[in-house]
């Protein structure tokens, strides 16, 4: 579903550029594409934390971005607390490493796959993202902050944020 919402998100915006003048942001649920110009100063996006907070707003020029969450979608299972992100190496849920990644990508399908993946990847996310040049914003539970480069910074909203 979450690859589907991405990649519609990245049609529409391709149709609205292809048929209308102007610039446009598309937001399905929080898969952001966008095309055609961009406002002065870039689409201001935040990166809203699961109580509602913004960590950070960046600004985005014909790109797209992504979360995904460890935080949200979760309930009570006899073991414990679970989330919707399956690491399908195992078919369980994936380890709860990370609260919230954040991407950036060439495509709002392109982001959300690598902050899927990067949730599943747990620790071995930055490395895996830096290999492959994605700019992304990942938080632990705990609200400790670690970008990869070329994430834009630096990250007022969260003061242990490290580069």
């Amino acid at each position: 579903g979450a690859t589907a919402k991405a990649h519609a998100a990245d049609t529409i915006a391709r149709l609205l550029a292809a048929s209308l003048p102007g610039g446009f942001l598309v937001n399905l649920g929080g898969d952001i594409a966008t095309s055609g110009r961009a406002p002065q100063g870039g689409w201001k996006v935040g990166i809203e934390a699961a109580d509602g907070t913004i960590r950070q707003v960046v600004a985005i020029h014909d790109q797209g971005i992504a979360t995904s969450s460890t935080a949200l979608r979760r309930w009570r299972t006899d073991g414990g607390t679970t989330h919707h992100i399956v690491d399908p190496r195992t078919g369980r849920t994936a380890p709860a490493v990370w609260a919230h990644v954040t991407c950036l990508a060439a495509s709002a399908l392109e982001a959300n796959t690598a902050s899927t993946a990067s949730i599943v990847l747990g620790d071995k996310a930055p490395a895996w993202l830096a290999r492959n040049g994605v700019a992304a914003r990942l938080e632990r539970p705990d609200g400790a902050a670690v970008r990869t480069a070329g994430w834009p910074g630096p990250d007022p909203a969260d003061g242990r944020t490290q580069p």
